[in-house]
C-alpha cells in the first residue's frame, strides 16, 4: 500500500483540488492521510468528506508529515504538499518506477500550474539543478518526496528543529542509507503562489542564501532569512 500524507493548514480552496486528482487515478492501492495543524477554515471537514485519514500536527509542515507517517499502513510514503496538482497515470508511474529502479527515496520534477514564461525558467532551472546533483548531493522539495517507511522510521523523519529546508535535509540523510533519485516518468503541477507573493527574485535569493548557510553553518535552526511561508492563512 501507498501512504499518501499531505501536511495542511487552512487549505480549504486547494486541497479539493488535489484530492479530486488523487480520486481519478488509475492506481488505486493507497490511503490518505492529511496531517492537520489546526486550520480555521474547513480543511478537516473537506478531508473527512473525501474520507481521509486526519492526524493533528504542529505549525510546522514536518511535525505534520511525521505524524503522518506514524499513522500510515503503507510501505511506501508519499509526501505531497496540499496546492499541488496531478496527471491521472502519476502514481502508477511513480510507484512502478520507484520499484523497478529499487529506490530508497525519491523526487519528481515539478513544473508550474500556468503558462508564464518566467515561472517554466524559474522550475526548469531547479529541475536541471536536482538532476545534475541527485548523485551527490541531493535536492527535493516537501512538494513532493517519496520514501519507504522503513527507511523514514530508521532516520526518525523529518527533523522538527529545523525550520527550513527540512525537506533537504530529510533527502540528504535518506541517501545515506539508500539511492535516492530523481523520477524520470512523474512529475507534479506545482503552485508558484508563493513565488508570486513573494517575487520571483526575492525567494531566488532567499533560496541561494539558505543552501550557503546549510553547506557551511549547518541546517537552519531559526528561520533567519524569513523564507518560512509554506503555511500560509
Amino acid at each position: 500500500m501507498l501512504s499518501i500524507i499531505i501536511p495542511a493548514y487552512n487549505e480549504e480552496t486547494y486541497l479539493p483540488k488535489l484530492l479530486d486528482c488523487i480520486k481519478k487515478q488509475t492506481y488505486r492501492d493507497y490511503e490518505v492521510i492529511v496531517a492537520d495543524a489546526n486550520s480555521k477554515d474547513k480543511t478537516i471537514a473537506i478531508a473527512k468528506k473525501y474520507g481521509c485519514k486526519i492526524v493533528r500536527s504542529g505549525s510546522l509542515p514536518g511535525i505534520g508529515r511525521n505524524n503522518g507517517a506514524k499513522a500510515a499502513k503503507g510501505g511506501i510514503l508519499l509526501f505531497l504538499d496540499a496546492d499541488v496538482l496531478l496527471d491521472d497515470d502519476f502514481l502508477q508511474n511513480s510507484v512502478e518506477e520507484f520499484e523497478k529502479r529499487k529506490l530508497y527515496c525519491a523526487s519528481v520534477k515539478i513544473v508550474p500550474q500556468g503558462n508564464k514564461i518566467i515561472d517554466k525558467i524559474f522550475l526548469g532551472f531547479f529541475n536541471s539543478l536536482v538532476i545534475a546533483t541527485q548523485r551527490f548531493y541531493p535536492h527535493a522539495i516537501g512538494a513532493c518526496i517519496i520514501c519507504r517507511k522503513k527507511l523514514h522510521d530508521k532516520i526518525k523523519g523529518f527533523d522538527e528543529k529545523i525550520a527550513v529546508a527540512e525537506d533537504m535535509d530529510y533527502v540528504k540523510r535518506c541517501s545515506k542509507y539508500g539511492k535516492f533519485r530523481i523520477l524520470k516518468n512523474a512529475k507534479i503541477f506545482f503552485s508558484m503562489r508563493r513565488y508570486e507573493h513573494h517575487g520571483h527574485l526575492n525567494v531566488a535569493i532567499k533560496i541561494v542564501l539558505g543552501e550557503i548557510h546549510r553547506m557551511f553553518a549547518g541546517e537552519l535552526k531559526k528561520d533567519v532569512f524569513n523564507y518560512q511561508v509554506r503555511y500560509r492563512k
